[in-house]
């Protein structure tokens, strides 16, 4: 697949920034900042959600959100429920019922799910979590709310695209996508030729990061830096993105403690303006991307 030049992308997916990438911030201080900086849609990191209702109310969360002027893309992420099973799994259950119900009251159209399998798996376990992926779509149908698988390059399974999008399709659910973390990508067994199973139908989250000049093998999540800066570049997806008419949300997602202390305002503006480079929208520095 050969990569088109940024200018010539005509990406019209929602550029947001993930508010993991201020992680030692409280969510007040993240959108106030971000949307000075010309952030306008984020991709909120459930942590923060949920610290704001332990001190408050659903209510004080939504208006939270309604006078930041943020639009919120994707709630990330739910974790546990591929593998979740008997009393332990219904802990995840039970979370995962609530985080439903926080994106619908919030008008959140998109959970992203992990797919956290790291034990050795059987073929029963492999229709386990079909099963169980299904039961959460059918659940998340429901709210109005859809989900999105993203594989785990350190995972045991989905590790790939390519099984993520078996795993999909076998679920066969309307409220049931794809989720690509664009490091995971690239530090896993993915090949660029599996970009070519991304559909406007089953990609429902993208997430991008590059890394530092590191061997994959010792890539982590400390190595996330902005994309278009390092040895990951992200022009295929952008490609296949482009060629899939894609206008979902795209979000930078660097989970990198030594960015951590950046404030707010500035890694915002500065994440922000790569993004939007990167899609093609750098004339739109100052609006919403769409």
């Amino acid at each position: 697949m050969t990569a088109a030049p940024v200018s010539d992308l005509p990406i019209k997916a929602i550029p947001a920034v993930g508010t993991v990438c201020s992680l030692q911030c409280d969510l007040a201080t993240i959108l106030a900042d971000y949307a000075a900086g010309h952030c306008d849609a984020v991709d909120l990191w459930l942590g923060h959600a949920e610290r704001v209702l332990e001190a408050g109310s659903p209510e004080s969360l939504r208006d939270l959100l309604a006078s930041s002027g943020v639009k919120v893309v994707a709630a990330s992420y739910q974790g546990g429920l591929l593998t979740a099973d008997g009393a332990a799994g219904e802990a995840h259950w039970e979370l995962f019922r609530h985080r439903l119900e926080l994106c619908q009251g919030l008008s959140i159209p998109v959970l992203v799910v992990a797919g956290d399998a790291f034990a050795p798996l059987s073929a029963t376990d492999l229709n386990a979590m079909a099963a169980n992926l299904a039961k959460a779509a059918g659940l998340a149908g429901e709210g109005g709310v859809k989900l999105a698988l993203e594989f785990d390059a350190r995972a045991s399974f989905p590790n790939n695209l390519q099984s993520a999008v078996a795993l999909v399709d076998q679920v066969g659910h309307p409220a049931l996508g794809l989720c690509l973390d664009w490091h995971h990508f690239m530090m896993g067994p993915s090949k660029e030729a599996d970009l070519g199973l991304l559909s406007a139908a089953n990609l429902f989250h993208v997430q991008l990061s590059d890394v530092a000049d590191v061997p994959r093998e010792m890539a982590s999540d400390s190595e996330r830096i902005l994309p278009g800066e390092g040895s990951s570049s992200p022009l295929p997806l952008l490609a296949r993105l482009a060629d899939i008419a894609y206008e979902g949300g795209v979000s930078v997602e660097l989970m990198n403690p030594a960015l951590w202390p950046v404030p707010p305002r500035q890694f915002g503006e500065v994440a922000m303006t790569a993004l939007r480079r990167l899609l093609g929208q750098a004339d739109m520095g100052n609006g919403s991307g769409r």
